[in-house]
């Protein structure tokens, strides 16, 4: 069995950074078995050993109350995996610490790696790692994944933590609220913070984006906004492809005109002019709607609006994470029917 280390993180903290950062063009993605979740693996090398790295699908905690918190534990519990690396985020490690003294319940072999140094730094956020380091007993690498710097630390001690150089002893369980506080102080005794003006700013929008008076008009004309950019921008390339599409159909039917008509109507009716119906209406829509749901994403947005909508949605005992399954849901039927109902694009859902 060769050397295997797991990635675990919170979403959003630029864990998928990190691992693109260790593995390069290294990686492939697969559905795990009898889940509709994907895991990533890659591998990298130093001094000459191979090390397979396997991203865990992000996660909040450990109480398997979702797919991915389930597909993450059972790795965990019954993987082959000889260390993991928790991935935390330098500007709110209070959060990412409960993960983290979650997985040290499960095992000792554990790194942590404080990503986003470079934000922090930018927000006035100073992370003191040898403090972190002394209260989790565990080490502690802080790196800044996007533009690269401490991935060669980082991947030193990833190294030296699967060949069992670095160890830790796992801790015994503790009550959720216990493990919170227990977070809070860890967090208290290692961040520093002088806000700058960039914190001030972000702080204030992130009041606007989640306060009870503005967070739903906010998020209502947001994706209102995403949705009308998606349909306006998608007609003249929808029209264009439409077009081509249609002289490129003509030109088969001169070429064919020979053929036997059964055989020609199967091919031209059907299989051309479906395929090409869907990818003409498709294509386009898609081409803006995922990039633009794709930003929203990584400027943080996503799951400000999942926060949000939380409490409504546990009344129907579910997450607010899936009202953001349920956007592009509705995105996707509005974008199929509004070239057939043009008249009916205020209502999303007859």
């Amino acid at each position: 069995m060769g050397l295997c280390v797991a990635l675990v993180g919170n979403p959003n903290v630029g864990k998928s950074t990190v691992f693109n950062a260790l593995t390069g063009l290294h990686q492939h993605t697969g559905n795990w078995a009898g889940k509709t979740v994907d895991v990533a693996k890659g591998a990298f090398t130093w001094q000459g050993e191979t090390v397979e790295v396997v991203d865990l699908p992000g996660t909040y905690s450990l109480q398997t109350s979702s797919p991915e918190e389930d597909i993450a534990l059972d790795y965990l519990l019954h993987g082959e995996a000889q260390g993991v690396v928790v991935v935390c985020d330098a500007t709110c490690l209070e959060r990412n610490l409960i993960l983290a003294l979650q997985v040290l319940e499960v095992t000792g072999h554990v790194l942590v790696c404080v990503n986003l140094m470079d934000e922090a730094a930018r927000l006035g956020v100073r992370v003191d790692l040898n403090a972190l380091e002394q209260n989790l007993g565990v080490p502690v690498v802080g790196v800044s994944a996007g533009p690269g710097v401490g991935m060669e630390t980082l991947k030193e001690r990833m190294a030296a933590l699967v060949q069992g150089e670095l160890t830790g002893k796992a801790r015994p369980a503790i009550p959720p609220m216990e493990r919170v506080h227990t977070a809070q102080n860890y967090a208290q005794q290692a961040v520093a913070s002088a806000p700058t003006p960039q914190a001030r700013r972000q702080e204030k929008w992130n009041k606007w984006l989640t306060s009870r008076g503005t967070a739903i008009p906010l998020m209502l004309v947001l994706l209102a906004g995403v949705m009308w950019l998606t349909v306006a921008g998608a007609n003249l390339p929808s029209a264009l492809l439409s077009q081509g599409f249609d002289w490129l159909g003509e030109q088969l039917r001169v070429w064919m005109q020979d053929w036997n008509p059964h055989l020609k109507a199967f091919l031209l009716d059907g299989v051309y002019g479906v395929t090409t119906w869907v990818v003409s209406v498709m294509l386009p829509p898609m081409a803006i709607f995922f990039p633009l749901f794709t930003l929203l994403e990584d400027l943080g947005y996503l799951p400000r609006v999942a926060f949000v909508l939380d409490h409504a949605f546990q009344k129907a005992r579910a997450c607010g994470k899936q009202a953001l399954t349920m956007c592009m849901g509705i995105f996707r039927v509005y974008i199929i029917t509004w070239p057939q109902q043009p008249l009916c694009h205020l209502c999303v859902l007859c």
